[in-house]
């Protein structure tokens, strides 16, 4: 099982949350090679927020550009530290997070979905710290398929702060 992080692997300073917007903006994009696909396990995010809005799961068939790019060690092995490393399509156009004070990436004209999960929020006058966390049993699984882009996607005011990540595992 691998997982990966809306950041750069966390060494000398914890994971930062990254600012979004009041359209939508993908947060973290897993992009997956023309021979292989990945299989859901986990999926999960932070916010800090007292306004409405939504987060959402969805496989894509273009990609959201004017990301920064992953590299092969932000996608974390989790079970065995001796698996090769993750196969995903690394790049700014490929596996890749939206960074804060970076500018909004560009999400592209996309014309097939699938939807995993969402979650909404509704408008709170009090700030608050939400943590959201999903596993799928095993035999309701997601499969992203190959070539495909899988997003975290949030729309909500611009001083919502968010921090999210998915497990999978490679097929």
């Amino acid at each position: 099982m691998y997982k990966v992080y809306n950041d750069a692997i966390a060494t000398t300073a914890a994971l930062r949350k990254v600012a979004t917007g009041t359209a939508i903006r993908t947060m973290l994009q897993l992009n997956t090679p023309s021979d292989m696909q990945i299989q859901l396990v986990s999926w999960g995010f932070t916010i800090d927020t007292a306004q409405a809005g939504r987060v959402e799961l969805v496989e894509t068939d273009v990609a959201a550009t004017a990301l920064t790019a992953h590299v092969a060690s932000g996608l974390q092995k989790i079970t065995d530290p001796n698996a090769p490393n993750s196969r995903l399509t690394l790049g700014t156009g490929n596996t890749g997070y939206m960074v804060s004070g970076g500018s909004a990436p560009t999400e592209g004209t996309t014309t097939a979905t699938r939807s995993f999960d969402q979650f909404e929020t509704g408008a709170n006058n009090n700030p608050f710290n939400m943590v959201y966390y999903y596993q799928w049993m095993p035999d309701e699984r997601p499969v992203v398929a190959v070539s495909k882009f899988l997003r975290v996607r949030a729309t909500f005011g611009t001083s919502t702060n968010i921090s999210c990540w998915v497990g999978y595992n490679q097929l």
